[in-house]
């Protein structure tokens, strides 16, 4: 795969999602979990997701279960925790691996596009986000601690 836009996942509802109906819009793609210390970073994507969406922005959680078995439940439990705590109204998808043998695709390839501290390719925690911009390049990787908030001008940046 070549291109970001080469890639598809399963939303919780279990609806395809082929990243291509993403061109020309910024993504700001994260690994989620609904019982880790950093889960209140859900208001502030969701805060993102009301100021930016209507100007391109489009957010993709992706829970994972592979920090502290953080993320246990099924994609129905996933998405009620999601609306009843945080009115999330971003797309999830399907619960997947970021690490180890059974990495999704997409994931190899955003690990690969930006690296970490020191070239590590893991991701280290939940709540890891990607940036990738309107051509679907991506320009940035963000540790778990990094709020939303506090990325909001990269964004816009993007965006304009």
């Amino acid at each position: 795969m070549s291109s970001i836009y080469d890639f598809t996942a399963t939303r919780l509802d279990g609806e395809p999602l082929a990243l291509n109906q993403y061109r020309g819009k910024v993504l700001l793609i994260v690994n989620t979990a609904s019982q880790c210390g950093f889960t209140p970073q859900y208001e502030g994507l969701e805060n993102l997701h009301q100021q930016l969406h209507d100007k391109g922005l489009e957010i993709i959680g992706f829970p994972c279960n592979q920090f502290g078995k953080q993320e246990p439940g099924n994609s129905q439990d996933i998405q009620q925790f999601c609306q009843r705590n945080y009115g999330v109204s971003f797309t999830i998808a399907e619960k997947i691996d970021v690490n180890g043998a059974n990495t999704v695709a997409l994931y190899s390839y955003l690990k690969s596009a930006k690296p970490g501290i020191l070239g590590t390719q893991r991701i280290k925690w939940n709540f890891t986000k990607f940036l990738v911009d309107t051509n679907g390049t991506v320009v940035k990787r963000y540790a778990p601690s990094v709020k939303p908030k506090d990325i909001e001008d990269d964004i816009r940046k993007l965006l304009n």
